[in-house]
């Protein structure tokens, strides 16, 4: 069979796009698009990509026909590689980007599957759910998902790249107590600012930090902690993140669904800090999941000060049987969580419908 893997924007969508390719690339003929937003986080020599840029419609009147026009063209070509290509199964990772080539899958009366990552049922995805034959969720429980098609949710493990799954989950016993510091695929300069809660605990404990952060901060960060004496990695989005969570202790990360699923694995107890502009709360509710199975604590932005952070990340280090319980729950959520069940209920799941 051929299968079409649509996907763009940020790594978000991306990193679910690309697991989803090593699981059907042995058993089907895997093609790929994706905006130019997206083609940054894929390997153009391992993927068979091509790009359709899906223009975002504008609130301005004035350019509204125009971008009408390009996204009218952009499903045209949908359709074109579609008939060409012989796409018999359309998987959409969500996000306007997916959109033409949804429409055109409608229209070619193509199979479609979706994925949604998120706790919440993104958009781009509620307008196809009506049209899907089923759509990979890791729980029923997805907030905005209507009632009446929730016999099409087909409920996985979360998905988490192959490389984690040969990973040795290193359970550190030193001194030194390794803070892991994700800032996400778009970047987030609130994780630049709360070095000075770093700083102060540094005076009590031992710290390493892993930080991943943008290029132009590099120099600023590394000045910074080498000034006070503190060890650090820094790394960007292209990094190798899972040797990097091997050697962690804690993690301060925002809530996008691939970096949560991902700690949740390597069992690593994360503080969440919610982006709190993501769309329709999205990053609040992916926390709050994994709060729920005791994995995590949660902080809202706005709480967000050198005090109370510090303040928290003292207890977490200091309250050895709470981090312990987290990790252990954790290892519970795991459970029967490989590579080859996931593998296989995805598979499974395409042959039957």
């Amino acid at each position: 069979k051929n299968i079409l893997i649509t996907t763009g924007g940020s790594g978000g969508h991306v990193i679910p796009a690309t697991i989803i390719y090593e699981h059907l690339k042995d058993k089907y003929n895997i093609h790929f698009i994706s905006d130019k937003r997206g083609i940054k986080f894929l390997n153009k020599k391992k993927y068979n990509i091509e790009i359709i840029d899906t223009p975002k419609l504008s609130k301005n009147i004035f350019l509204l026909p125009y971008q009408i026009i390009l996204f009218i063209n952009s499903i045209i070509k949908s359709f074109i590689v579609l008939k060409k290509k012989e796409i018999e199964i359309i998987i959409s990772t969500g996000g306007y980007m997916s959109l033409p080539l949804c429409f055109a899958s409608i229209i070619l009366n193509r199979k479609l599957f979706l994925l949604e990552p998120n706790m919440v049922l993104g958009r781009s995805n509620k307008i196809f759910i009506k049209y899907c034959k089923k759509i990979f969720c890791y729980s029923n429980k997805i907030k905005n998902f209507p009632n009446k098609f929730k016999y099409k949710i087909s409920i996985i493990h979360p998905l988490v790249r192959k490389e984690f799954y040969k990973i040795y989950k290193n359970e550190k016993t030193d001194e030194t107590f390794n803070i892991l510091i994700i800032g996400g695929s778009q970047g987030a300069k609130l994780f630049d600012t709360i070095i000075h809660s770093i700083k102060e605990i540094s005076k009590k404990y031992k710290l390493k930090i892993y930080q991943q952060t943008n290029a132009d901060n590099f120099k600023q960060l590394k000045d910074y902690y080498s000034s006070n004496t503190i060890e650090s990695e820094l790394f960007d989005f292209d990094a190798d993140i899972s040797n990097i969570m091997k050697d962690s202790n804690i993690c301060i990360t925002r809530a996008g669904a691939s970096t949560l699923a991902e700690l949740i694995f390597m069992n690593i107890p994360h503080l969440a800090i919610p982006l709190p502009s993501s769309k329709d709360n999205h990053q609040f509710e992916n926390a709050y999941f994994y709060q729920q199975y005791g994995c995590n604590w949660i902080m809202s932005q706005n709480e967000i000060n050198e005090i109370n952070l510090t303040s928290k990340l003292m207890n977490i280090i200091e309250d050895k049987e709470e981090y312990l319980k987290k990790k252990n729950n954790m290892k519970n959520f795991n459970f029967q969580n490989s590579w080859n069940n996931v593998n296989q209920k995805i598979i499974d799941t395409i042959n039957e419908n």
